[in-house]
């Protein structure tokens, strides 16, 4: 016969146990955002073409559903050609995850991930891109390693790596002469480490 007090032992290790294996799986995502704070529509920054002379526009809103909503209009007029968004200004050490994983819905037209790692609004961008299907949610996994420094389209070659503990910034960004219409839904932003 198993005595109580080896089943209360018994059983106390394996909660402990368990909970060690629950807090390992709770630490290979980290949320960065799901856009439900109240105002996250408005702490969002529109940042297109027209700092330039171009007439590309975009909007940035919280849908019903929660998702974010990247949308507007690409032009190439007035040599234009990009619209973009960018969150407020954090703090993330992210350097014990491998990369970003975003859950989007788009329109089957490619996207960047727009990381920064300072506060300065015209600096360099880390970028990484991404294709969308038409009307699909998805789950868009992006390592850092992926990331490529990038100032005004160009790759500047004295530019260092992007270092994955410093990171300030979020965004994105449509260019690449595909003008016309857009749509880009976000459900959420993490960071993935499996």
């Amino acid at each position: 016969m198993i005595s109580k007090k080896k089943t209360t032992v018994s059983t106390v290790l394996l909660i402990v146990i368990l909970g060690g294996l629950v807090m390992a799986v709770e630490k290979n995502e980290l949320l960065i955002s799901n856009f439900d704070k109240p105002g996250e529509a408005n702490v969002w920054r529109v940042i297109n073409d027209g700092v330039m002379g171009g007439i590309s526009s975009s909007t940035w809103n919280i849908a019903e559903t929660g998702a974010a909503v990247f949308a507007g209009n690409v032009s190439l007029e007035n040599n234009g050609g990009f619209a973009s968004v960018r969150s407020p200004v954090g703090t993330y050490d992210l350097s014990k995850y491998k990369g970003i994983v975003l859950r989007v819905k788009g329109d089957g037209k490619g996207y960047k991930l727009n990381l920064k790692t300072d506060a300065e609004f015209d600096s360099i961008l880390y970028q990484a891109e991404f294709g969308t299907e038409k009307e699909k949610w998805q789950l868009i996994k992006l390592p850092f390693s992926k990331f490529v420094p990038t100032y005004h389209g160009f790759v500047p070659p004295d530019a260092p790596m992007l270092d994955s503990k410093e990171i300030r910034r979020f965004g994105f960004l449509i260019a690449d002469k595909q003008q016309g219409p857009f749509r880009l839904e976000i459900d959420w932003i993490k960071a993935y480490n499996d």
